[in-house]
């Protein structure tokens, strides 16, 4: 199989790494690759978001061991990267794969078009059905014919739950939210010089990333994905959520290999306590939140930036945080469906037109991949004595994937092995893929199974 990169293939990666070029030493080559480059065979280069992205991260890896002393070529496989990035969908818990999207999740029918409504957390079923004044599907389904797609989304979303109207890509384009970030990056970073900046202590007998504390106060799958191919690169990676709104259970369990899991009411002030001390030795803190909702505990980027002059913070929403829906609720399929991806992927004709669906969650995953890439090429950077931020979000990698050149025509869909892996936790026997990197040639692996939710300490190991 022939070894492919940006240099020298025929069929090139999207440089998504250079994003991060500001905060990498001069003399950086991009991370290689081997398989093929296409394989989903879509309308869009779902591969080249994919590849590009974990490549970004693996570039930055590469780069911190190398000046950490500790240099290791650090490559990838296309069979690994579409493995990972279903990886949900190859979970299995004693034998039995987890549930899919929630009955009332997925596209229906409005008075004028289509819907996507998302409705997987208990809360957000509750804000869907009060703002249709709805008590199961049928009733969702018997309110939608009589409401327009655009005030479905705006009496959902004004409940406090998630609805998206179908758009095409134009209609995106045009709107306020989609100007906003036309004109954003990839990965948006900052930095400033830092005197005396504290540099992790690494242990490379223990992985490439051991000794760096990650914070991670991310959900759902984004985040915590990123996070845990930190853990498995040795990071000491503690996700804390609130104890109100409990993660959903095979979701954790598919984000939670080789990191710890807690909880913290932050409304309560030794809680806020005991999270800003982990915030005082903590090198990188991952912020998932929707926008904003996490400043009254001091804990969005700028006051965190002020507070902790050292840190690394990450952070991630869904609708970038300026323009009009900055604040605004969003996950992959809602996302799909207002920036326009899910009209590119729509089947039909006439009244059997329905919009369709990326063949993964590829939004989620290669933005915590880039949430990884840009925590670990922060760290690097403070081997300049620089200290900083970046922040990415779900739509404006969705721009990023419509704006790729799209895949030749004549693909087919090809099914690529998957590396499958199995052990004993404490939610019983798991079957799941591996971390899709290699380390000198040498399989990247988990070391822990997921810790049972909210179980550990607010501590560092």
């Amino acid at each position: 199989m022939p070894l492919c990169n940006e240099l020298n293939s025929d069929e090139p990666v999207p440089a998504l790494w250079r994003g991060l070029a500001p905060l990498l030493p001069e003399q950086v080559e991009p991370a290689q690759w081997t398989g093929p480059r296409w394989w989903w065979a879509g309308r869009l280069d779902v591969e080249g978001l994919a590849l590009g992205s974990l490549q970004a991260l693996a570039t930055a890896v590469s780069a911190e061991a190398t000046h950490a002393g500790t240099g290791s070529r650090i490559t990838l496989t296309s069979e690994g990267v579409a493995a990972a990035f279903a990886s949900f969908t190859h979970l299995r818990v004693n034998g039995a794969a987890p549930a899919g999207f929630a009955p009332l999740s997925g596209f229906r029918r409005a008075a004028d078009g289509w819907i996507r409504l998302h409705a997987n957390y208990p809360h957000h079923e509750q804000a869907l059905l009060k703002a249709l004044e709805a008590k199961n599907a049928d009733d969702v389904d018997a309110a939608l014919r009589g409401i327009s797609a655009a005030a479905v989304e705006q009496s959902v979303t004004a409940c406090g739950g998630l609805a998206a109207r179908v758009r095409t890509p134009a209609e995106w384009a045009a709107s306020p939210p989609g100007r906003s970030l036309a004109s954003e990056p990839w990965i948006r970073t900052s930095t400033v010089a830092v005197p005396n900046v504290k540099l992790p202590a690494v242990d490379p007998s223990r992985g490439l990333l051991a000794g760096l504390r990650v914070l991670d106060l991310t959900r759902v799958i984004a985040g915590p994905s990123g996070s845990r191919i930190l853990g498995a690169l040795g990071a000491d990676v503690l996700r804390v959520d609130p104890p109100a709104l409990p993660e959903i259970g095979h979701q954790h369990v598919d984000t939670g290999f080789d990191k710890r899991s807690a909880v913290a009411d932050l409304q309560q002030p030794g809680a806020q306590g005991e999270v800003r001390s982990l915030l005082a030795e903590a090198d990188v803190v991952l912020i998932a939140y929707r926008g904003g909702s996490l400043a009254r505990f001091g804990l969005d980027p700028a006051s965190l930036r002020e507070d902790f002059p050292g840190l690394a913070v990450v952070s991630l929403d869904a609708w970038g945080d300026s323009g009009p829906w900055a604040g605004r609720r969003g996950f992959d399929s809602i996302v799909q469906a207002a920036t326009g991806i899910s009209h590119v992927y729509g089947t039909g004709q006439g009244e059997d037109w329905r919009p369709g669906a990326l063949p993964v969650q590829a939004l989620d995953h290669a933005t915590g991949l880039g949430m990884a890439a840009a925590a670990v090429a922060l760290v690097s950077a403070r081997r300049r004595g620089l200290s900083g931020s970046a922040h990415l979000s779900l739509a404006r990698t969705a721009l990023e994937l419509m704006r790729l050149p799209a895949p030749p025509s004549g693909v087919d869909h090809r099914e690529l092995a998957v590396p499958l892996r199995g052990c004993r936790s404490d939610y019983g026997e798991l079957t799941f893929v591996p971390p899709p990197l290699a380390i000198d040639g040498r399989q990247l692996e988990f070391s822990r199974p997921p810790q049972m939710y909210g179980t550990a300490p607010l501590t560092w190991r």
